[in-house]
């Protein structure tokens, strides 16, 4: 999860930057390319973000603490043979930190720049606007990647997390976390032309991620919610992204467990890539440049 203040710092560092910056390797003189210039904007995000050192351990503790709170209130009792609910709790933190790390952070972080003209004085200098959603989507790649890392670490560590031991689980963690990145990060984009100003993102977008985890089996298993809710959750892609992550790192026994006896890795497919399609239309057709009333 990226904060606010450190998304807003790294628009402030990147917008004073030339857009026409050279990458490194360009030839003297040759025009840089979108993908080099999205690659320029993505480095020029990420040292921002870690220069906001209070953001930073912020953004990563978070996911961290919640799994030490839920760790030591409900214990190491057992919800299926073989599997403690703070194992269950691991595996849906890390499908979290993706929706954290992309939906969240872009949804607040873009509204804000938007409300403060960052995005308007971007649009009026050279650099295409491809290198911009590129420069965001490397932020939340390599800030998702970092988090996953963290939480991988603590819940093997502390929490009894199991690391795949085969090819074929390490392929589906890989495809499942890049689909779930995908989605969350063109839907954070189209999300962030709701909030009106920079002072309501916050209170617009956090609430809608946090009743996600609550109907999306993330705070509680998901065979215990309302029958409702379960299939409110099954709408959105946050309960498909941690069932996949469920499949990845705990046993294979615990498949039965799940709401309709299987891991339904097809449907999590379809999914996560069906709301990445949707979440580019809204993108397209919401995304705006300027304010409200601003031209």
């Amino acid at each position: 999860m990226i904060t606010p203040s450190a998304s807003a710092s790294a628009s402030g560092s990147a917008s004073t930057a030339s857009a026409a910056d050279v990458p490194a390797g360009a030839a003297p003189g040759a025009l840089p390319s979108t993908l080099g210039l999205g690659m320029s904007r993505s480095m020029l995000e990420l040292r921002a973000f870690f220069r906001e050192r209070d953001s930073m351990v912020f953004t990563f503790a978070f996911p961290v603490i919640m799994l030490f709170i839920f760790g030591s209130a409900f214990g190491s009792g057992e919800i299926a043979p073989g599997v403690t609910f703070t194992q269950y709790f691991a595996a849906g933190m890390i499908a979290s930190g993706v929706v954290l790390s992309s939906f969240q952070s872009l949804a607040i972080g873009i509204a804000i720049e938007r409300d403060d003209g960052t995005l308007k004085r971007l649009r009026g200098t050279p650099m295409p606007a491809a290198a911009y959603f590129l420069g965001k989507i490397g932020l939340v790649l390599i800030s998702s990647v970092v988090q996953t890392v963290i939480l991988l670490v603590v819940g093997t560590a502390l929490f009894g997390l199991d690391l795949p031991d085969t090819v074929d689980l390490w392929t589906r963690f890989a495809w499942i976390f890049l689909l779930g990145s995908t989605a969350g990060t063109v839907l954070g984009i189209a999300y962030s032309s709701v909030p009106r100003s920079a002072r309501s993102a916050g209170a617009v977008v956090s609430p809608v991620v946090i009743v996600l985890q609550f109907i999306s089996g993330i705070f509680f298993v998901l065979d215990q919610l309302p029958g409702w809710m379960v299939n409110l959750g099954s709408v959105f892609p946050l309960r498909w992204l941690a069932q996949g992550m469920r499949s990845v790192f705990l046993p294979a026994e615990f498949e039965q467990a799940e709401v309709g006896g299987s891991w339904m890795l097809g449907q999590t497919a379809a999914v996560l890539a069906g709301w990445s399609v949707i979440g580019l239309l809204l993108c397209l057709w919401t995304f705006r440049w300027a304010r409200r009333g601003d031209r």
